[in-house]
Parts: C-alpha cells; structure tokens; sequence
C-alpha cells in the first residue's frame, strides 16, 4: 500500500504538480480573454501572461489574429499549473466547452467580469 502511495504521489508531481527549470519555479496560465462588448471569448496557453497580455494588447484591431480581430485583450478568468502539458490540456478542456458552461467558470472567479489585467501589471 504505502509503495503504491509513493509511485501515485510521484506520477502526480511528475506530471502536475511542479516543474523546476534552473533554480526557479516554472508557471503556466491558462486564460480567458474578452472584447470590450462582451460577446467574444478568447481561450489561450501561456508561461508568461504579462508578456501576453501586452501582445493582445499590441493586436487589438489586427485581422491577422482571433483575439486582434475580434479586439480580446481584457483578462477574465485564469489558472494557474505548474506543468505545460498539464495546462495544454486544461486549454483544450476549455476550447470544447460551450460559451454557457465558460460563462458558468468565469463566473466562479469574476461574476461581473471586470477586467483583471491590473493584477499583472503591478
């Protein structure tokens, strides 16, 4: 039993729960972004959201992008992995779900949808 415990606990670190690249813990977000009306969601990976919210930013109004054509630059939602594949994953998840049920998960971290941008940039 208690090797079976240490092989499950080792699967779930190795897998999920933290990453360790040159001394430093390593982050990766998962994100919902929308458009200033509200009527367009924006699913994206990243291990660096300030950089990346600065580029939709940078984008907004560029037909060359989703999010730059449709003008998603305002950070709802967010989650937090320590493993890429992990939250690769997670991103897929949230790609597949209808806009009621994403609607339903924003709601559970930012019920009005204010836009939480500042907290990356302080």
């Amino acid at each position: 039993m208690k090797k079976n415990m240490q092989q499950f606990l080792w699967n779930l670190t190795k897998n999920c729960i933290s990453v360790y690249k040159r001394g430093f813990m390593k982050y990766y977000y998962v994100y919902i972004l929308t458009n200033p009306g509200k009527s367009v969601l924006y699913v994206g990976v990243t291990n660096n959201l300030r950089r990346r919210l600065e580029e939709h930013r940078a984008n907004k109004g560029k037909s060359s992008s989703f999010a730059g054509k449709y003008y998603c630059h305002k950070l709802i939602y967010y989650e937090e992995f320590r493993n890429i594949r992990c939250a690769i994953d997670r991103e897929k998840e949230l790609k597949g779900w209808t806009r009621t049920r994403k609607e339903a998960l924003i709601a559970t971290m930012n019920a009005k949808w204010n836009a939480l941008n500042i907290n990356f940039f302080l």
